[in-house]
């Protein structure tokens, strides 16, 4: 049950009739109703502004169409008050009982509730995280995990037919600097004395393993290879090592994917995608020969002072044209990132999301170039981007570990606070905008700390169920799901139901718009008025959930407290975020 969809099909069905009637123009386009909450409780509960939408189309006053709109809907029992305020505004109040008929909707449908459909089965593919297969995973790619997943469990959950896939940049110059760092960690292992690493390549601690690895089974061996026989050796033994690893901390962090994608894939097997998507757009007029300028207050390590191969990205909103071949005929990274994209292309999804990393949004204009001229601009392809992410412990910069090297390792982060936290707090602010994660706040067993708050929240519905039994061992799940909700009235009763008419359209609304961020703000209120409830049974004993000497007003209370606890664990699942009977 979604109550807005319903009054919205009620002004909808309301605009029909009067067209019908003759008294709205029969070719007037009713298109999308929007509804708001008002702020004010006395507007009522739902207001609507559709006859100031359609007044210059209708040529006639918005507050004659909300009357017009208006008596269509007298008499209807779903509301209680119909009122046409100010300009034209219809302001709603629903009866009581659709209210208490939203409690056993939810009841019925239980983790269900708040599914959609505005999907409709269109394919989605969704790439996050992405790190170079070069290092530990950081706080950096944790962001950008949690909210890619988190992502593609919400679009999942409203319809769509979701792929999330992982591109591994396995070719090229980073991981040769990978290969050679860890052939110093190799020749380390044989008990050469290394000395300091150079710079350009990779310290971290972390390649002693793999180096240790490699002199386990070959020996001395590849001391006396040439570097085009050992290179490859070690870098194929680096990038699989460390790819295990990435998938074991993303594993941690309740990140999976359904697709690795090689990049070394793109030119492997006899087929070279990286020459067709060249080729294509060449047949397209968008590759030329030519010469670039320098990039200005940096040097471009792709730039080169001759005529070479380049894309006309500029036609496309690019700042300037981009190469796609080096002096030496090897691609550049942007080729190969221009070829991936073609075979996403030809995957044939209705929607591309590439979730980037704050470093990478100078990189964003090419990639919409390139996705652009290889479709013929019909891709709906965008990027959301996560900003910074600064790690603190009770608010003083957290210290960068030996292992990693140069920063906070993701997993550092998880094995110290936990799977539920970092999930949870990751999303507590718009992607687009820098987090700073406490160590120490979220593990705080206190209202301040949201993800606490909210698991508590159910943690705190199933004691109820528990201590009920003492006093009413018959009111078993099918007593309460009969119960006579009518004996719902207290005005915090009331406002609990509302906040759960709210979760369908928060759902659609997070999915329409690809912020995952309003679900747990979207929690934390919910979580909050449940508590208040609870304070207040405290304070006026008549307001517990229990009720010993009256077994009717228990009963629907403990169907709004299962309703309430079901949309949080429903929440929660979406979130990847664990629902707890206990907290301990």
């Amino acid at each position: 049950m979604n109550i807005f969809a319903e009054v919205e099909q009620r002004i909808r069905s309301a605009l029909e009739a009067l067209q019908a009637d003759g008294k709205l123009p029969a070719d007037l386009p009713i298109g999308q109703v929007e509804l708001q909450e008002p702020r004010d409780p006395a507007h009522g509960d739902i207001a609507c502004n559709v006859a100031m939408v359609l007044a210059k189309a209708a040529r006639m006053k918005p507050r004659d169409i909300a009357d017009l709109v208006a008596g269509k809907l007298q008499g209807d029992a779903a509301f209680a008050r119909i009122e046409v305020a100010g300009p034209g505004f219809l302001n709603l109040t629903m009866a009581p009982h659709v209210w208490h008929g939203l409690v056993k909707s939810i009841l019925d449908q239980g983790t269900e509730y708040g599914r959609s459909n505005i999907g409709q089965g269109q394919r989605v593919h969704v790439e996050y995280v992405s790190a170079n297969p070069t290092g530990p995973m950081h706080v950096g790619h944790c962001r950008g995990a949690v909210f890619g997943d988190t992502l593609c469990n919400l679009l999942a959950f409203a319809g769509y037919d979701v792929t999330r896939e992982y591109y591994v940049n396995d070719a090229g110059g980073q991981v040769e600097k990978l290969a050679r760092s860890t052939y110093l960690r190799y020749r380390e292992a044989l008990g050469e004395d290394i000395g300091e690493i150079p710079p350009g390549l990779y310290p971290g601690e972390y390649l002693k393993p793999i180096g240790q690895k490699l002199a386990e089974k070959h020996g001395r061996a590849l001391l006396d290879a040439p570097e085009f026989e050992w290179l490859p050796i070690v870098r194929d033994a680096a990038v699989a090592e460390l790819l295990d690893q990435i998938k074991d901390d993303l594993h941690s962090l309740g990140v999976h994917h359904d697709i690795f994608f090689s990049e070394r894939s793109l030119t492997a097997n006899g087929r070279d995608q990286v020459k067709e998507a060249i080729e294509l757009l060449r047949q397209k007029g968008y590759i030329f020969e030519g010469r670039l300028p320098r990039p200005k207050g940096h040097d471009d390590e792709e730039w080169e002072d001759r005529e070479q191969t380049l894309f006309r990205s500029t036609a496309f909103g690019d700042d300037i044209d981009r190469a796609l071949m080096k002096s030496d005929g090897s691609y550049t990274y942007f080729a190969y990132d221009v070829a991936y994209h073609y075979n996403k292309l030809q995957r044939g999804y209705d929607y591309y999301l590439n979730v980037l990393g704050a470093d990478h949004i100078g990189y964003i204009p090419r990639l919409k170039a390139a996705v652009a001229a290889l479709s013929d601009g019909k891709a709906n392809f965008a990027t959301p981007v996560c900003q910074l992410v600064k790690v603190l412990r009770a608010g003083e910069p957290v210290r960068m570990s030996k292992r990693a090297g140069t920063f906070v390792a993701l997993r550092d982060v998880v094995d110290e606070v936990g799977r539920d936290p970092v999930r949870f707090m990751m999303l507590m602010r718009k992607n687009d905008s820098p987090l700073d994660f406490d160590l120490a706040k979220v593990v705080e067993q206190s209202k301040d700390n949201p993800v606490f708050y909210v698991q508590y929240a159910h943690a705190r519905a199933s004691s109820v169920f528990r201590n009920v039994h003492e006093t009413f061992p018959e009111l078993d799940e099918a007593a309460i799901r009969s119960a006579d909700l009518s004996r719902l009235s207290d005005p915090g009763e009331i406002d609990i139901i509302k906040r759960l008419a709210r979760y369908p359209r928060i759902i659609e609304g997070a999915a329409r718009e690809r912020e995952p961020h309003r679900l747990p703000f979207y929690l934390f209120d919910l979580a909050s008025a449940f508590h208040q409830q609870w304070a207040r049974g405290n304070e006026s004993p008549h307001l517990r959930f229990i009720q010993p000497e009256d077994g009717g007003v228990t009963a629907a209370r403990l169907a709004l407290v299962a309703a309430t606890q079901r949309v949080i664990a429903s929440g929660l699942s979406v979130l990847g975020v664990q629902a707890p009977d206990e907290m301990r």
